[in-house]
């Protein structure tokens, strides 16, 4: 089986970064990967999405996708292009109050308020790592442990000391859906 992941934001707000971790947390899992960035030449404020394919043998899907199974959406801003591209019924976690998930009204919408929970459990540069851990109970990409390894693996050392805070972002962001309904949630 194959899933197809779009994560969209804004540039600055660790979208490369929640892509490469779920990769890399997947191949460690001895499952098949693929990746791909596409960003605009600023470091922050631009558009940034990625997307990421995980299989259980060798991949068929391209990984420019015309179409994807679940998002992470961290920003509405440049998110169109991406969110055009999901399948119906699908799974997509949104940062409320930056996306309204009204915008999504196929998919299967998880709210999280990640700017609330990342401050919440002291890790406040953390939101998108707080998508990725609501994301991932969700959906079940991949152990919660390799999510962990996978981050802090992927974290330059000028940022390895953010790697607890991290590790707490995730936490809190898959205990932020412990037990949510399908649909809409807060």
């Amino acid at each position: 089986m194959e899933r197809e992941l779009v994560v969209t934001g804004v540039g600055g707000q660790g979208i490369q970064l929640l892509a490469k971790t779920v990769a890399l947390a997947a191949t460690r899992e001895g499952r098949y990967a693929m990746l791909t960035a596409d960003y605009g030449g600023e470091m922050r404020g631009g558009p940034s999405r990625a997307g990421v394919v995980i299989g259980d043998a060798p991949l068929r899907s391209l990984p420019v996708l015309a179409a994807a199974w679940s998002a992470i959406v961290v920003h509405h801003r440049f998110s169109e292009p991406a969110l055009v591209r999901l399948r119906p019924g699908g799974p997509a976690v949104v940062n409320v109050p930056l996306v309204d998930p009204a915008s999504l009204p196929d998919m299967t919408v998880y709210a999280v308020d990640a700017g609330a929970v990342a401050k919440s459990v002291d890790a406040p540069q953390a939101i998108g790592f707080v998508l990725l851990g609501a994301y991932n109970a969700v959906a079940r990409a991949v152990d919660p442990e390799a999510l962990v390894e996978a981050m802090t693996e992927l974290l330059p050392p000028y940022r390895r000391q953010h790697a607890p805070a991290n590790a707490r972002a995730l936490a809190a962001g898959a205990a932020a859906l412990a037990g949510a309904p399908v649909g809409v949630t807060s």
